[in-house]
C-alpha cells in the first residue's frame, strides 16, 4: 500500500515546473497529502563573478519569491489542498534533498529541462543530483513525454 503524506514540488517557475506541479496536485488530491512548494534562490555571483549587477537585498528577493509562490497557489486554485510554500537559498539540489529530509517528504516530483550535450556538461542536472541525494523517491517529468496526468 502506498501512503503519501508529504509531496514536494520544487519550482523555478518554469514551464517544466508547472508540468511537475500538475502531477504533484494530482498525487496530493489522490492521497490527501500535503503539497510542499519549494523555491531555491541561488547566488548568481557563483556563476558570474565578474558581472556587476544590482540585485535587491535578500529580504526583498525572498518576499518577492514568496509572493510568486502564493500566486502559483491562487492561479492553480490550490486553496482546497494543504499547501506549504517555502523559500530557501543555496544550492538547489542540496536544499531540495535537505528539505525532503527535514520534512519527511514521501515523494519529490520535479520537472527536468532535458538539457543535453555541452549544457548538461557545464551546468549539470539539478534533477539528476536530487535523484542521487534524495532520501525518498523522485518522479521527474519532462515536456512532450508520455503524460498520465492532464490539466
Amino acid at each position: 500500500m502506498i501512503d503519501l503524506k508529504h509531496i514536494l514540488v520544487p519550482t523555478d517557475f518554469s514551464k517544466h515546473s508547472h508540468i511537475a506541479l500538475t502531477y504533484g496536485v494530482a498525487f496530493a488530491k489522490k492521497f490527501g497529502a500535503q503539497l510542499h512548494l519549494l523555491h531555491i534562490v541561488q547566488d548568481l555571483a557563483v556563476f558570474f563573478p565578474d558581472t556587476v549587477t544590482v540585485v535587491p537585498p535578500t529580504d526583498q528577493l525572498t518576499e518577492a519569491v514568496e509572493a510568486a509562490l502564493l500566486r502559483v497557489v491562487q492561479e492553480n486554485h490550490l486553496e482546497d489542498l494543504k499547501v506549504k510554500t517555502v523559500v530557501r537559498s543555496g544550492s538547489p539540489f542540496h536544499e531540495v534533498a535537505q528539505y525532503a529530509r527535514e520534512e519527511n517528504v514521501d515523494l519529490i516530483i520535479m520537472g527536468t529541462h532535458g538539457r543535453g550535450g555541452l549544457m548538461h556538461l557545464l551546468m549539470g542536472s539539478v534533477a539528476e543530483k536530487v535523484v542521487r541525494k534524495s532520501p525518498c523517491p523522485v518522479l521527474t517529468v519532462r515536456d512532450h513525454e508520455h503524460e498520465f496526468v492532464h490539466d
